[in-house]
């Protein structure tokens, strides 16, 4: 896989130019970050400081948000869409063993040849895409979203490289923030009280709208 250098996206580029003095861009992201989470907590509408963070309500706590509903889930990739994201979706239910996983992510990501199909190879080349990677679908470099569907059936199948997978991604999303870029993952599953591991020291939470529903009905 080729790297090319990424132009600034404009979200990074807008931080850059507030940034005050005696900060740095990467200090600022995370206040802002701060700032997204006191103003939610008090205000559920978006506020222009923190509108400035395109997707930042699927970063408050985690960068892996679960979705029941398949029709909320579609809602939230089409906003992140509309606001300059790169959307790319895989259906995880036709995910029989980890090998179709490994096919499925490698074609969706253009990973190199020399990709080894395995949970390591899997974090090293999603790292690149993650943090040097181009968004040529998101002419503003707002930034990746992975959306998985019906991602209960692979965590049937193979439950350690579902919550290994997660937990990659959940990791390189961090990394990726520190360098002032963004990935997001959204998992979609038939399951209303399923629950995963920690990933990335952070939970894997349920989306705002479905989180205090106890019965997910």
């Amino acid at each position: 896989m080729s790297i090319a250098a990424s132009p600034v996206p404009t979200w990074a580029a807008d931080i850059e130019r507030n940034t005050p003095d005696g900060s740095t861009p990467v200090e600022e992201f995370f206040r802002l970050l701060d700032a997204y989470r006191s103003d939610a907590a008090q205000n559920p509408e978006p506020t222009a400081r923190t509108a400035r963070l395109p997707g930042i309500e699927y970063m408050i706590n985690t960068f892996v948000t679960l979705f029941w509903r398949k029709r909320l889930l579609a809602q939230a990739a089409e906003r992140l869409e509309d606001r300059g994201f790169r959307v790319i979706r895989l259906e995880a239910g036709q995910w029989n063993a980890e090998r179709d996983m490994h096919r499925a992510m490698a074609a969706a990501l253009d990973f190199p040849d020399y990709y080894g199909h395995n949970l390591d190879a899997l974090n090293d080349c999603l790292g690149d895409v993650a943090c040097y990677g181009r968004y040529d679908d998101a002419p503003e470099g707002a930034g990746l979203v992975l959306v998985f569907t019906d991602y209960d059936r692979f965590a049937t199948t193979c439950p350690r490289a579902a919550q290994v997978v997660l937990d990659i991604i959940a990791d390189q999303a961090r990394q990726a923030a520190v360098l002032r870029r963004r990935l997001i993952c959204l998992v979609q599953c038939n399951h209303p009280q399923i629950r995963f591991e920690p990933v990335g020291a952070t939970p894997v939470l349920w989306n705002n709208e479905e989180a205090l529903d106890a019965r997910h009905c």
